[in-house]
Formats: structure tokens, sequence, C-alpha cells
């Protein structure tokens, strides 16, 4: 009850992520992983190039950021490099498609996301703070049906505490009035409680693993099993 009574007093806007978050994403980037390792059976095992790979997208980070299309040119790149050079249009071609497949897929939501966002809407301003691609992430907001619920949406480059403080000053709160809900301790999670803010971590099944980071415990932090959970942890009339 004490948390309850804590985050009704404390908090004047919630922010959610959007990827991972509110609906499934990662697991068809890990469905491509995996067609890239059998592409590249020719040349190494699977461990190689999924190693390989994620190398690549960490290296190309800085200068094409998150997102579908930087993802197809690592996915050549990489390819490219484990076969020496020796990879035939057909091969780059395929690669091309294993990245788009991983555009513009039906949007699934998680069970009680809409449930959530519309029951808390009622008593909090929400804004949707999400990172990657601009026109790729706005596609996903549009074709998600869940825009309604948002008075702000929040598309970033990368996630940084600086980020977040844009999202305080932006809408006149203070750090410790601030609720991010997310599913990546890394860019959801640690950015906010090193603001001063609050955060609920709902750990997803599958995260990339350049979004894996050693997890701490902070007096602002709560865990959740899912977003259904959310709701028991305000009191809502």
């Amino acid at each position: 009850m004490s948390q309850k009574i804590r985050l009704n007093s404390n908090i004047k806007l919630i922010a959610f992520d959007a990827d991972d978050t509110l609906w499934i994403n990662e697991y068809h980037y890990h469905n491509a992983e995996k067609r890239f390792a059998q592409l590249m059976e020719p040349w190494c095992d699977s461990k190689r190039a999924n190693d390989a790979l994620l190398k690549v997208e960490k290296d190309n980070l800085p200068l094409l950021g998150y997102g579908s299309k930087p993802f197809i040119i690592s996915l050549i790149e990489c390819g490219i490099e484990l076969s020496g050079g020796t990879l035939t249009n057909d091969h780059i071609l395929k690669l091309i498609q294993i990245g788009k497949e991983t555009i513009g897929r039906p949007i699934e939501l998680y069970p009680d996301t809409e449930k959530v966002l519309a029951t808390l809407a009622e008593c909090y301003p929400l804004v949707l703070a999400t990172k990657g691609d601009l026109k790729e992430q706005e596609s996903k907001v549009e074709r998600s049906g869940l825009k309604k619920y948002f008075s702000a949406v929040e598309i970033m480059s990368e996630k940084h505490p600086d980020s977040y403080l844009k999202i305080v000053e932006e809408h006149n709160i203070k750090p410790e009035n601030f609720l991010m809900v997310g599913n990546s301790f890394k860019s959801d999670i640690k950015p906010v409680l090193d603001i001063g803010g609050y955060a609920i971590y709902i750990p997803s099944d599958i995260i990339w693993a350049h979004e894996v980071v050693e997890e701490t415990e902070h007096p602002n932090l709560i865990r959740a099993a899912g977003l259904s959970k959310m709701l028991e942890m305000f009191e809502i009339k």
C-alpha cells in the first residue's frame, strides 16, 4: 500500500517505452539473426556469425543509429566480411530480404497494453518515449493504434539522462515527479534513476545483447512481471 501511495502522491507524468514494452519487436530481429547465421553456414558456425553481426551492429551505431535500415547494412557488411568477399548477388539479396522483413510487420501488442494505457490516461498525462529511426518508429506508433493515449511522442536517437531531463523540462515538472516504464535497464531504467526519477522495470523475454547491463537496486526502482501488474501499483478510482 505504501508503494501505491508514494506513486500516487509523487507522479505527475508517466512515460512508456515502445518496442518490447508495449509491443513485440526484438523477437523479429532474433529470428532474422537465426536466418543470417543459417545463410553464413558455408563460412562459419552460428555462434561466430552472431558474434560478428553484433560487433558490426555496435560499430555502426554511432553513425547509423537504430532500426531496420542500419540492421540491413550491418547484415550485408558482416556477410561480406565473414565470406571473405565471396558473397554472390543472390546472397546479398537474401540478406536484404531478411532485414526488410523486420519492417512493416503487423504490430503485436502485449496482453492488457491498451487497458493499462486507457486506465492510466484518465488520471495521468502519458508520453511515449522511444528510440530509433524517426520514420520507422512513427509508422509503428500509428499502426499500433495507441497514439490517442499519449499527450506527446518522443522519438530519440539515443536514451541518455539528458534525453529524459528534456522531457521533464518540457512538461514543467521535477525529476521526482516523473515515472518511466520500460524493458531495457540500460536505456529505460538507469538513465531515469540517475536523474532522480522513478522507473518500473518490466524485463522482456528477449533483449538485444547491446542492451544488456548489470542490474542494480534503487529506492525509486519497481520491478513488475508485466504491464498488467502496473495498475496494482496505483490507487485508481
